[in-house]
Formats: C-alpha cells, sequence, structure tokens
C-alpha cells in the first residue's frame, strides 16, 4: 500500500523494531519443501521455493512470474510469500488458490497485500542487521486448507518493459537498455511461500510470562496492576478484566501523585484477552522486552489478511499472524501491541505488559514511544464495524490516559527515518493515527482511516474531556 502499485495490490500495515533474534534453528539447507517446526510448540511452518512459471523459464529467478502449481500440503490455515532481503521490494501481485479441508473445494485466486519495506526493522537497529528478517508480504487467512496454488506476477509495466528487452536492444527513453529493462521487471530472490498451521493453542510453558497483565508507567502507582488476574493459569489468566472509570483510577492512580491531584482524564480500562488467552506459545518469541519511555500517539493498522472469519477462530489467526512475523518474517515477536477483532474483542499483541510502553513494530520510523492497535481484517473496500470502532476507542482511552494523552489531540514523535520523514525529524501527528501518517501506506484502508476521526472524539469522551 505504500502509495499504489501498478498491480493495483496494495503495501500493507507493519513495521519491525530491534533486538536480536533468537530462535529456533533451521536447516541450513532446505529441499523443494522444508517443514519448520519447534520442538514443543503448536502448530508448524511450510516453507515451499517458488519456481518460475514464464515461459522464458531460462531466464531462471529473476523471471516476472513465480509460483507453485496445485499440490497437496499438510494443513495450515494462513499463507504468505516471503523473499531473502528484506530491503528489497515485491512490486508486483501475488494471488493465491487454496483447498478447504473435508470437502475439496477450491478457492477463487485471492489476492495477498504485497507490503515491502515499511514491514522491516527501524534503521540501524539490531534487529535490520539479523540475518534472520526477510521480506514479506501480509498475511491471508484462509481457514482449514490441505491445496494450494500461488502465482506472484511482476507489475503490468515492467512486464511489458521485460518482454520489450527482449523483443530488441534499443535504449528506452530513459537511456536503460534490455537489462536495465529486465532488472526492473525482476522479483526478489529467494521467493518461498510460508504455509502456517496455528496449531491448538495450549497454555505456554512459561505460565507467568504468558498470564502476566503487566506494570503500569512510571509517576503511577506500583500495586497489583490488574486485580483479579493470576500469575499461574486458572480461568482469569487468560483475560485481564474490565474495570470501571472509578476502579481504574483507584488502580492506577495513588491519592499522593501529582496526577490525582486533579480528575486524571483517564477511560474506564477494557477487558483485554492475554497472550495466554489467545495462546501464544512463548518459546517462539525474543526472551527480553523492550521498553520506551512514555504512550504519545496509538497508530491504526489492519493485518490486511481478509474479512472471511468468525470471531471464534480469532485465537488461532493471532496464533497464525504470531508465528508468521517470528517464524517467517524474522521479527522478534509479532509486531503490534493490541489487536481488535470485528466483535470488539481486544486482545494483548506484544509481550511485555499491556500497561506497559511496550515497544512494537508496527509503523517503521515511529515504533518509539507509541502503540500500534491492528484491526483484523482489510479496510480498503469493507466497513469496519461499529463493535471494532468502539473497540479502538475504548482501548486508546484507557492506555493514552495512563500516558496523560488527548485522544483529539497533537503530539510530536521524531522520526527513526521513514519513507515519509527524515531520520531524526520531529513529525507533528494526531494522537490517534493511521498508519499512513508516518508511513506512506494506503494502511490501515481507506474506510477504517476515515473512521478515526469518530474514534477520536469518542476516545476523549470515555475519558471525560
Amino acid at each position: 500500500m505504500r502509495g499504489f502499485l501498478a498491480s493495483s495490490v496494495g503495501v500493507t500495515c507493519a513495521a519491525a523494531l530491534a533486538l536480536p533474534l533468537t530462535l529456533p534453528a533451521t536447516p541450513a539447507k532446505a529441499g523443494p519443501s522444508t517443514l519448520r517446526s519447534e520442538a514443543a510448540a503448536p502448530g508448524s511452518t511450510q516453507s515451499l521455493p517458488l519456481v518460475p512459471l514464464s515461459r522464458k523459464r531460462s531466464l531462471g529467478p529473476a523471471a516476472p512470474t513465480q509460483g507453485l502449481a496445485r499440490r497437496n500440503v499438510r494443513p495450515f490455515s494462513l499463507v504468505g510469500v516471503v523473499w531473502d532481503d528484506p530491503g528489497s521490494e515485491l512490486n508486483g501481485r501475488v494471488q493465491v488458490r487454496t483447498r478447504a479441508a473435508g470437502t475439496g473445494d477450491w478457492s477463487d485466486w485471492q489476492d495477498v497485500e504485497a507490503h515491502n519495506d515499511e514491514h522491516a526493522a527501524d534503521p540501524d537497529t539490531a534487529e535490520s542487521a539479523s540475518s534472520r528478517v526477510h521480506g514479506s508480504t501480509a498475511p491471508l487467512w484462509v481457514g482449514n486448507s490441505d491445496g494450494v496454488e500461488v502465482r506472484v506476477e511482476a507489475e503490468r509495466a515492467a512486464r511489458a518493459a521485460w518482454d520489450a528487452g527482449e523483443a530488441s536492444e534499443p535504449e528506452d527513453d530513459a537511456g536503460g537498455g534490455p537489462e536495465d529493462r529486465r532488472a526492473a521487471a525482476s522479483l526478489p530472490g529467494g521467493l518461498r511461500l510460508e504455509l502456517v498451521d496455528p496449531g491448538g493453542g495450549p497454555p505456554s510453558r512459561d505460565a507467568r510470562t504468558a498470564g502476566r497483565a503487566g506494570g503500569v508507567p512510571s509517576g503511577l502507582r506500583a500495586k497489583s496492576a490488574h486485580p483479579g488476574v493470576t500469575d499461574g493459569g486458572g480461568a482469569k489468566a487468560g483475560v485481564v478484566p474490565a474495570l470501571s472509570r472509578e476502579e481504574t483510577e483507584r488502580t492506577y492512580f495513588s491519592d499522593h501523585t501529582a496526577q490525582r491531584r486533579t480528575t486524571p482524564y483517564i477511560g474506564p480500562r477494557p477487558r483485554i484477552i492475554t497472550r495466554h488467552g489467545w495462546g501464544a506459545n512463548e518459546n517462539l518469541r525474543e526472551r527480553g522486552f523492550l521498553y520506551t519511555k512514555t504512550v504519545k500517539a496509538a497508530f491504526v493498522h489492519h493485518t490486511a489478511s481478509g474479512n472471511k472469519y468468525s470471531c471464534s477462530q480469532v485465537p488461532s489467526i493471532i496464533r497464525s499472524i504470531y508465528r508468521y512475523h517470528v517464524v517467517s518474517s524474522g521479527w522478534r515477536d509479532i509486531g503490534y501491541n493490541f489487536l481488535v477483532d470485528k466483535c470488539g474483542n481486544i486482545y494483548e499483541g506484544r509481550a511485555g505488559g499491556v500497561a506497559k510502553a511496550v515497544m512494537g513494530a508496527h509503523t517503521r520510523g515511529f515504533n518509539t514511544n507509541s502503540m500500534g492497535i491492528a484491526v483484523i481484517g482489510t479496510f480498503g473496500a469493507t466497513k469496519p464495524t461499529d463493535a471494532a470502532l468502539k473497540a479502538i476507542s475504548r482501548l486508546t482511552a484507557w492506555k493514552l490516559g495512563l500516558y496523560g494523552a488527548n485522544p483529539r489531540g497533537k503530539t510530536y514523535l521524531k522520526s527513526a527515518g521513514g519513507n515519509l520523514y527524515r531520520k531524526g525529524k520531529n513529525v507533528r501527528l494526531n494522537v490517534i493515527s493511521g498508519h499512513r501518517d508516518g508511513f506512506a501506506t494506503e494502511c490501515p484502508g481507506r474506510l477504517l482511516y476515515g473512521k478515526l476521526g469518530s474514534a477520536r472524539t469518542t476516545a476523549a469522551r470515555y475519558q471525560g474531556r
């Protein structure tokens, strides 16, 4: 969704941040089909190298069409395409067809959104230098499937240039010869189809980490941050319970703090399903956490994973996205701080504590002092539900309120570098912004982005403003 691709397939949300990755080892040499599976981890990832589909097969892996013919595979529910160099762009169209397990019915061709360098670590970070990080498309949720077919085509203008270069040797108007045109039409090296099985989501080995609701910001009361949420399993370990506004104030603000001298502007804490609640396998992610000083802004995203899901499937969807971000793309954890589904349920994303200023991997250049909220779905042509919008408002009213931010206000964030703002530039942004406000992308989709003004007003009202 960076601006616009000639294929009409856009770039989507996300940007990774720093920390060295400590991931399970994968085979040094993968055959035509490598099944990646972590010990004691629910779920698995199949990685299938793509091959040239063009009639010009002799042109090798840079040919402008690659893919796989229909084939039987192990069960999976989410697909994506990755490539070797995270700095290379996939300027083209990615489409898949899948076969539903049980019925044998094949789907129509579905587009997979091909995002590029916003799907990478912030510049000059440890993660950006990691050999485990790859370029990757958005993930697409397809449901329980056991067959797949995929094609990846360079954008049409580039393919035309390629064909022109094959037909004749004269230079084009820009002065480039056929080799230049072929290079422009080529696809990134090492394209692979990733098929993710989310598994059944049993409780994590480290229940204390998975069930922890998180601490409180500095200046707030260092008491039990989330009453009723236990560390070691049980029904309440999977949910941070909702609180009234009065309970929220008592929980987070001491009678002796400066904030408490006047009524704090904070919304009631919403119900949040923790990582333990959606079944995160804590063995996949990097063990450490990374925090920033505060939360000055919230960036709203969509997952671009499609809208064909039921809310009962959401834990599986989040486990799939988590695995895709970590195992396939090489991130240290799921990129978003929170996720919201169409029924208005709120889920904890990146580990480290729902009340803390956890640095996420959601908006390249602006991951510091911000949080990322991803609405599960694709909203270029589909409207977000009222329940999802209400959840965004409730979540931002609470979390931004912890750090004294006004949802209807403006703030300044310093860019770490991206395609809109140079590194070091102080950028004035809405406290509740869309991904596209910090990076040239269509995310969070036209119809969700158009609702952010309403979300700001509602969140401020929840805060008592």
